[in-house]
């Protein structure tokens, strides 16, 4: 998939007082309690997703699969790129680690997306246009900073 060629939905960031080591740890783990939950399974299933269960390595590497998503690069303590698909989108979920100095990590999240036809335009409108989106993204980024936190 050439993440790319995507269209830019929208990018948000954090400051997070740890080192990179414990962000990218706290990244991996948040993801699989977050998108492991068996609601987020239900929603996959719903919306048609191509990859529905968490499988691959642990920590997240290429080929890492989390429901809604496939790792398609990782480079521990700098980024993570997440790619997916279902009914009604074609998506990337790109994760960005800089280092501030002072101990501290500025994380990015980077969505892309297609919503192709009718149909991809509704689920656009209802999910990024409601602000749906950015409320579980910034929640999701919010989780990763308290983790990260919490191991160094």
């Amino acid at each position: 998939m050439d993440i790319a060629a995507l269209p830019l939905v929208d990018e948000h960031t954090t400051d997070v007082a740890a080192e990179a080591v414990a962000v990218w740890r706290a990244l991996g783990e948040t993801l699989d309690r977050s998108f492991g939950h068996p609601r987020s399974g239900r929603y996959a299933t719903l919306v048609g997703v191509a990859d529905r269960t968490a499988s691959g390595p642990r920590p997240l590497a290429e080929g890492s699969v989390l429901p809604g998503f496939r790792v398609a690069r990782a480079t521990p303590g700098r980024e993570l790129v997440l790619v997916g698909r279902h009914h009604f989108s074609t998506y990337a979920l790109v994760f960005r680690l800089d280092g501030t100095g002072g101990g501290r990590v500025r994380l990015q999240a980077e969505t892309r997306a297609r919503f192709p036809g009718p149909l991809g335009a509704l689920y656009r409108l209802l999910v990024i246009s409601s602000g749906a989106h950015a409320l579980l993204t910034g929640r999701l980024l919010a989780a990763i900073g308290r983790r990260a936190e919490q191991l160094r």
